[in-house]
């Protein structure tokens, strides 16, 4: 059975030269100075535009969808050999290795707190304070020794090895590390860190959702054991996640959820319980309905990035990289945070703080003068944003901008993030809207609302 997809040379269209084609790429908003502009989305590290490819897909696929595995009639069967088609795709994707699982799940947090439930009796866990909050708080029932920072991919690697030789060789183990920083952007040394995990006889998952938009992910060739990422930053919306990888744990646990669809037999006992036959396939972990169309976009995404080829999207996404550092270097008020240094390969995620600035107020002055979209805050990585900032890592923070009004000092940051949907227009307007704030000060007066800068009216 087949769907009717978009034409295949969707992805290879340049109505924007140099970048793929997304959603919103014609959107204009409003500006506090007057007139509209078009919307410069530069917030791709929370969540990237949905590619057109991807669109196109779903909305051709949208009419015949149907329930999934337990359906006799036609459109049920299309819907569910279009949804295990999808995980075909998503492990050619990822170089699964023949024995994996792709497991469907809501996000890369839902992907990892799947693992952490599936852990065995007594397994140790080993994480970078560096981590998003994703892969650095699921791990509550094991025993998790927390890593310091390290400033170099050597000190990382030497880290997780000083760490590993003290634990119980006997025992089970697992280490979690990011691709790619959603704070940095910077490369994490993940190759050498599996090596280190595996020469003490340790697993490990590898959190991909801001490395997979943007580099190419094999399982097989990282020597990873686990791979999750996020739809939504993958130029794929409706909420779905994977995690792929090794089946033995994922097989030996109870079901992640209970319910239908994770059950082959149900039956009442004689003393009337309730034995249950759990299905030893991925279904074991994707109890409910599950989210086809959400599976179904990121096999789109997955085939578009590939069709598009890599080499170009990193190529073009260097290029951009290149622009917004040298624009930012171009102004001594702004300081780019990092741990690996400037030479650091890095991907299309770059924070920064400028002196004089409350950072809420200068996303908020970029928002409203510019049209920009970026984040401030602390990015759901509060120890690393805090290490970074030379403030206590220990201290608490918010997902947002702290109570401080424009002009007051706050500690958090600005984080400008790109892909293969960003136009040059947009990495040269921001940088032209960071001189331009930094030089002349805002245009416009701002007040802060329920813990957020916004203009003042």
């Amino acid at each position: 059975m087949s769907v009717p997809t978009a034409a295949a040379d969707q992805s290879l269209c340049r109505e924007i030269p140099g970048a793929l084609p997304v959603l919103g790429r014609d959107v204009t908003v409003p500006l506090v100075t007057g007139g509209e502009v078009s919307y410069a989305a530069l917030d791709y590290a929370a969540s990237a535009p949905a590619l057109q490819r991807v669109w196109d897909d779903v909305a051709a696929y949208a009419p015949y969808y149907g329930s999934v595995h337990r359906g006799a009639g036609y459109l049920s069967q299309l819907s569910t050999d279009l949804f295990e088609n999808s995980r075909v795709t998503v492990a050619e994707f990822l170089g699964c290795r023949a024995d994996d699982q792709v497991i469907f799940t809501r996000s890369t947090t839902d992907s990892l707190n799947l693992l952490a439930a599936v852990l065995p009796a007594d397994c140790e866990v080993f994480v970078f304070e560096t981590e998003h909050h994703a892969s650095l708080l699921p791990w509550r029932d094991a025993r998790v020794t927390y890593l310091n920072a390290p400033r170099t991919p050597g000190e990382a690697v030497r880290t997780l090895e000083r760490a590993l030789a003290g634990r119980d060789p006997y025992g089970s183990a697992l280490v979690c590390v990011t691709g790619a920083s959603n704070v940095t952007g910077e490369l994490w040394p993940v190759r050498e860190l599996a090596a280190a995990a595996h020469a003490h006889g340790a697993r490990i998952v590898l959190d991909a959702a801001q490395l997979a938009p943007h580099h190419p992910v094999d399982i097989q060739d990282l020597d990873v054991d686990w791979v999750a990422f996020s739809g939504h930053k993958l130029y794929a919306p409706f909420g779905s996640g994977v995690l792929a990888g090794r089946a033995d744990w994922l097989q030996g646990s109870e079901p992640y959820l209970a319910g239908g669809g994770a059950s082959r037999k149900v039956a009442r006992r004689a003393d009337g319980g309730v034995d249950v036959e759990w299905h030893d396939s991925a279904a074991r972990h994707e109890a409910g309905s599950p989210n086809v169309i959400g599976v179904y976009s990121i096999a789109s995404a997955c085939k578009a990035l590939t069709e598009a080829g890599f080499d170009s999207l990193v190529a073009r996404e260097q290029y951009l990289i290149g622009k917004v550092r040298d624009g930012l270097a171009a102004v001594p008020e702004v300081k780019v945070l990092s741990l690996f240094g400037d030479d650091a390969p890095r991907v299309g995620v770059i924070s920064f703080v400028v002196d004089g600035w409350n950072s809420s107020h200068f996303a908020a002055a970029l928002s409203a003068e510019y049209g920009i979209g970026v984040r401030d805050g602390l990015f759901c990585a509060h120890p690393l944003v805090r290490t970074l900032l030379g403030s206590d890592p220990q201290s608490q923070g918010e997902c947002g901008a702290p109570e401080a009004a424009p002009g007051e000092k706050s500690l958090n940051a600005i984080r400008v993030s790109f892909g293969a949907g960003t136009p040059d227009e947009h990495v040269e307007r921001f940088v032209r809207a960071v001189t331009e704030l930094v030089r002349d000060g805002a245009r416009w007066n701002y007040r802060t609302e329920d813990g957020r800068c916004v203009p003042a009216v």
